[in-house]
């Protein structure tokens, strides 16, 4: 029997409050629902503007505890009326002072299933995040959802190849990456590093960027959201690179055990060969 899951990702702007973030994200919940999503993952800090543009201690307010907090257990009530799986790209704050980049993964049924915590910490011109966020804890869990096993690897964490395959030796089938990138600094290596990623790996990744420039900087954020399988090909076209967009894609698991089957790229790995990766 064929393994299809149905998967959707939101690149959308900023609306102007977290609220109305909120309410947006919600009903695309709905309208990916009504196209048969399964499972379904937005885009980094999604209830906020990307803040980082600029350093500002003001922004820690966007801070909000997971799972306890409101925006996590909001999202369980939908994922449960939806049965859908949801992960949640949010701003955690375990105590003042304490806060994280960090996505929640929900269940069809609503549980909360765990975090990723975003490893990568970049500290540029448009993008200061070391103001923000400590680099994260917990490694790179793969969580078991009800569409198969599902990671999380954050925007700039995409750029370190170990993180991907840690991912993939925890089992992972779909791998998520809520970014906030912008045109002229990354662009051209946004549709290499996932495609690249997915061959080296063996399993489907769902890259989501949000669009537009927001009133904190001139960061121009190109959307061109997308799905690419274990062979490096798109699944369907890359989302629109200025406009809001919900991306629903048919995933074929079964490809995943083809491809491994042709390229046996986790029997022929060297761990032991490789100390210098992890030279400080």
């Amino acid at each position: 029997m064929t393994m299809i899951v149905k998967a959707a990702v939101l690149q959308t702007d900023w609306a102007g409050t977290k609220v109305a973030m909120l309410d947006k994200h919600e009903q695309a919940v709905h309208d990916a629902k009504a196209q048969g999503a399964q499972v379904m993952c937005f885009q980094e800090l999604f209830y906020g503007p990307y803040f980082c543009q600029v350093q500002d201690a003001e922004y820690y307010e966007y801070t909000e505890q997971i799972p306890d907090g409101p925006t996590t257990q909001r999202f369980q009530r939908l994922a449960k009326e939806t049965g859908m799986v949801l992960v949640l790209p949010m701003y955690e704050v375990v105590r003042p002072g304490l806060y994280y980049n960090t996505a929640a993964v929900i269940d069809a049924d609503g549980t909360y299933l765990g975090k990723y915590r975003k490893q990568h910490i970049p500290q540029t011109k448009g993008f200061w995040e070391k103001f923000y966020f400590k680099p994260g804890s917990g490694g790179y869990p793969v969580f078991d959802t009800a569409v198969g096993k599902v990671g999380v690897y954050i925007c700039y964490d995409r750029h370190f190849p170990e993180g991907w395959r840690a991912l993939g030796l925890n089992g992972a089938q779909i791998v998520f990456n809520p970014s906030a990138t912008s045109r002229g600094l990354s662009q051209y290596l946004w549709g290499i590093e996932q495609p690249a990623a997915a061959v080296a790996n063996e399993y489907f990744v769902g890259a989501i960027n949000r669009v537009g420039i927001e009133p904190l900087g001139d960061d121009n954020f190109y959307g061109q959201s997308y799905f690419v399988d274990p062979e490096g090909s798109y699944v369907g076209d890359k989302g629109d690179p200025y406009k809001p967009e919900l991306i629903v894609r048919d995933l074929d698991l079964d490809l995943l055990t083809e491809v491994r089957n042709r390229w046996q790229f986790y029997r022929d790995r060297r761990p032991d060969a490789y100390d210098d990766l992890v030279r400080p």
